[in-house]
C-alpha cells in the first residue's frame, strides 16, 4: 500500500529536486513481498487447495500481523521524510502533495470497503490496512511536532490500551474502528486503531534516531542495479496500485485453475452433485459447498474408502469415519 510520503518531496526550497532513498522503497517491495506469500496461502487454503487454515493457524496468523506491522512502521517513516527539510528538526509540510496521497489511499480503502461488501458480506473489509493508513496519516500529524522522547510514550499508551478498556459502550458497531471492542468483528482484514497506530508512532521514532546516520552513509546513494532488486524497489514505490491489483489476479488466476487444470473425475460427479444438493438445501454458498464437497472427496480417497463408498459397500464403522471426515471439511 503506497504511503509513500518520501523524500521525493523534500527540498531545502520548494524548487530544489530532493533525492529518494531507494532502501526505503526496497523494505516496502520486501514487506508486499511477504504479503504475497500470506494472501496466495490464503487463497489456496479457501479454495481448498492446501490443507492450512491460515487465519487461525499461530504461525500463519502472526506472520500476518508482522507483515501489518513493517507496513504501518513504514509509514511512520515516511511522514518524517515527507515532513522534513531532508533529516533535520524542521518540520514542514507539502500539502498539495500530502492531501494527494492521503484522497488516493482513502479512496482505495473506500474501493474495498465496496468490493468486498459485494464479494464476500459476511466478512468484508471495513477498516483494514489502508483505512488504518489513511487516518493514521492524519492522526499522526500532530507528534510530528513532538520530541521523540513523547512519541515514543505514546506509543507504548497505544499499544497498551486494548488491555486496559473495556466497557459496553465501546462494542457498538460505530465504534469497532478503534479496536476496543470486546469481541473481535467478522471481517477479511481488520486493522482498528488501537493498537495498530502504535505501529506508525514507532516508525515515526525509529526515523528520528536512524536517519540521520543513514543520510550520511553510502546506504543513501544506494541504488538497485540487478533486475530482482529494480522490480523489488519499483513495487515498493508504487505500493498502493501493487496492493489493489494482487488479489484480484490471485484469485483470478485460482478460479481458472480450478474451472480448467483441476476438473475431478466422471466418477466423481454423482457424490459430488448429491452432496452440494444436500448442502445448499442448509442455505450454504453454491461456491462453498463445492469446495467442501471436493474437499470430502479428497479425505475419503485419501483413507483409501472411495471405492467403497462408489460400491455402497461400507461397513458401519467406515460409514461413520466417512460422517467424520465429512463433518471436518464442512467446519
Amino acid at each position: 500500500m503506497k504511503t509513500d510520503m518520501s523524500t521525493a518531496d523534500l527540498s531545502p526550497t520548494p524548487t530544489v529536486a530532493r533525492p529518494r532513498f531507494a532502501f526505503i522503497d526496497l523494505a516496502r517491495g520486501i514487506a508486499l513481498l511477504a504479503m504475497f506469500v500470506f494472501h496466495f496461502t490464503y487463497d489456496l487454503a479457501y479454495f481448498e487447495l492446501i490443507d492450512v487454515d491460515t487465519p487461525l493457524e499461530p504461525g500463519w496468523h502472526w506472520f500476518a500481523r508482522s507483515i501489518a506491522a513493517s507496513f504501518l512502521t513504514l509509514v511512520g517513516v515516511s511522514l518524517v521524510l515527507a515532513t522534513r527539510y531532508g533529516v533535520n528538526r524542521q518540520v514542514h509540510l507539502n500539502r498539495h502533495a500530502y492531501l494527494k496521497r492521503l484522497a488516493m489511499v482513502a479512496g482505495a480503502a473506500a474501493l474495498v470497503t465496496v468490493g468486498t461488501w459485494f464479494a464476500m458480506p459476511d466478512s468484508f473489509i471495513f477498516f483494514g490496512i489502508l483505512h488504518q493508513v489513511a487516518l493514521a496519516s492524519v492522526v499522526a500529524l500532530p507528534f510530528l511536532w513532538l520530541p521523540t522522547l513523547a512519541v515514543a510514550l505514546a506509543a507504548l499508551i497505544v499499544f497498551a490500551v486494548p488491555n486496559l478498556a473495556a466497557h459496553p459502550v465501546l462494542d457498538q458497531s460505530w465504534l469497532l474502528w478503534l479496536g476496543l471492542a470486546r469481541e473481535v468483528p467478522a471481517s477479511a482484514d481488520f486493522v482498528p486503531l488501537f493498537p495498530w497506530f502504535g505501529w506508525v508512532l514507532t516508525g515515526i521514532v525509529l526515523a528520528r534516531l536512524a536517519l540521520p546516520r543513514l543520510a550520511q552513509s553510502r546506504l543513501a546513494s544506494w541504488r538497485p542495479r540487478a533486475l530482482p532488486a529494480r522490480v523489488v524497489v519499483w513495487g515498493g514505490r508504487n505500493s498502493l496500485l501493487v496492493y489493489l491489483l494482487h488479489q484480484p489476479l490471485f484469485i483470478g488466476a485460482l478460479v481458472l485453475a480450478t474451472q480448467f487444470a483441476i476438473a475431478r473425475p466422471s466418477d466423481e460427479r454423482p457424490f459430488m452433485q448429491s452432496c452440494e444438493r444436500s448442502c445448499m438445501q442448509e442455505a450454504h454458498d453454491a461456491g462453498a459447498c463445492r469446495a467442501h464437497c471436493g474437499c470430502t472427496v479428497d479425505a475419503i480417497k485419501r483413507e483409501d474408502l472411495w471405492r467403497k463408498v462408489l460400491e455402497n459397500a461400507l461397513s458401519p464403522e467406515e460409514r461413520s469415519r466417512v460422517s467424520t471426515l465429512a463433518k471436518a471439511c464442512f467446519r
